[in-house]
């Protein structure tokens, strides 16, 4: 449980990982200054040592350029401006100081022969500086991000408890770990308690959704068998040509209604009860939508050619393939007109195509265009669409002014 808000934690870690920071960098600081006076005092000691019983002062005052050391006397005769100047071949810093003489100013020569450290020891000492900076520079690198995975502790929790739930099968043990209790009353338990709720959501419709789809197969399905059986006892009568005719076509009306009715059914199941694994053959189905579609063919003189260059086993849901493979049989009748033959279903291990004409023109232009989006073509096309895409197959057009392919591939 949290007691402050995830915004003030946040705030909170990034001051206390700044304060952290910059008490680190300024003790070592404060370190590296203490240690460069120690070592000038030091070196100052050692070269008095060296001359002991003869003491001298590395500091001088000269107030006449004659006075001064040979080295630099070329250098005062340019009457340098006020300030201070450091030669580096001969160690020498001097400052320039104005005075009340006849030269106007005064000079203090400090010798720093032997005080100051030699290139090499510089460079230990960069080298050594560098380490410590970046040593600090990790470590600060890595309290920083300590201190706000600590901070956001609760919403990787809260990332990783929805990783592992499944909305279409939430059980008891899911709603416990997803409870807004467990995040406290800031902002994660406000998004905790949101999520709850969408997955509460979720639930219920998953469930209205089985429920529904249940009634509906029952309610649907019920009237079309009573139908059905009675056109099975009418065909035991004696019927004229004509009550034959019409009987043909409640029947032909009835088998489309029943098929539109498993389709639907087939698209609103969450679950389909462990149909998507069954196997079952193509070509029995193709032969099968032709026979029930042939009626569209009447009076139009066009033959139906299957090019069975395979008849594969397939893998999947044989209501939603035999659905699937009735529309683009059923779209194919529909859009041929009369004398515009053959219609051609080629089956092939991993494809079907199904190929009609929409024009006799021999000598015409055409350009060939792949439709990814079937609208247009047949009202059962954006079915086919959305079955194919549920089922894990692919569904496409190629149309150009002479011909419309359908092509089912899984």
């Amino acid at each position: 449980m949290y007691r402050r808000s995830l915004r003030k934690r946040v705030a909170i870690a990034f001051a206390l990982c700044v304060a952290v920071l910059s008490v680190v960098w300024g003790l070592a600081f404060f370190a590296a200054i203490r240690l460069s006076e120690d070592r000038v005092l030091s070196q100052q000691l050692e070269v008095a040592a060296a001359s002991y019983p003869d003491l001298t002062t590395n500091l001088r005052g000269y107030t006449e350029i004659a006075s001064l050391p040979q080295s630099l006397s070329e250098w005062a005769s340019t009457d340098p401006e006020t300030g201070l100047y450091e030669f580096s071949d001969k160690e020498l810093h001097v400052a320039v100081i104005p005075v009340d003489n006849e030269q106007k100013r005064a000079y203090v020569v400090f010798d720093v022969a032997g005080i100051e450290a030699a290139s090499t020891e510089d460079w230990w000492l960069l080298l050594m500086i560098t380490g410590v900076v970046g040593t600090l520079g990790f470590l600060g690198f890595g309290l920083g991000i300590f201190v706000m995975r600590k901070a956001v502790a609760p919403v990787m929790e809260l990332a990783e408890v929805v990783a592992g739930i499944d909305p279409r099968q939430l059980s008891a043990e899911d709603y416990k770990r997803i409870e807004s209790d467990r995040f406290g009353d800031d902002e994660v338990g406000l998004l905790a308690g949101t999520i709850e709720q969408t997955f509460e959501r979720i639930s219920a419709f998953v469930e209205r959704e089985r429920n529904f789809t249940d009634s509906a197969s029952h309610e649907l399905r019920t009237p079309i068998t009573v139908i059905s059986g009675a056109l099975e006892i009418l065909e035991q009568s004696d019927l004229s040509e004509k009550d034959v005719k019409t009987l043909e076509r409640v029947k032909r009306a009835t088998l489309d209604m029943k098929t539109m009715i498993e389709m639907f059914l087939c698209l609103a199941r969450e679950v389909d009860d462990g149909l998507y694994e069954e196997q079952f053959l193509l070509l029995p189905l193709v032969r099968s939508a032709i026979e029930q579609q042939r009626h569209l063919l009447r009076s139009k003189l066009v033959d139906v050619e299957i090019d069975a260059l395979a008849n594969p086993n397939i893998y999947g849901h044989p209501q939603a393939f035999s659905i699937a493979v009735n529309n683009l049989v059923r779209n194919a009748f529909e859009h041929t007109l009369e004398g515009q033959g053959p219609i051609t279903i080629r089956i092939k291990e991993q494809e079907l195509f199904i190929s009609n004409k929409v024009s006799n023109g021999v000598d015409e232009q055409h350009s060939v265009s792949c439709v990814s989006s079937p609208q247009g073509y047949g009202l059962g096309l954006g079915i086919v669409q959305r079955l194919c895409e549920r089922n894990g197959w692919s569904f496409s057009l190629i149309v150009d002014e002479k011909r419309v392919i359908a092509r089912l591939s899984w």
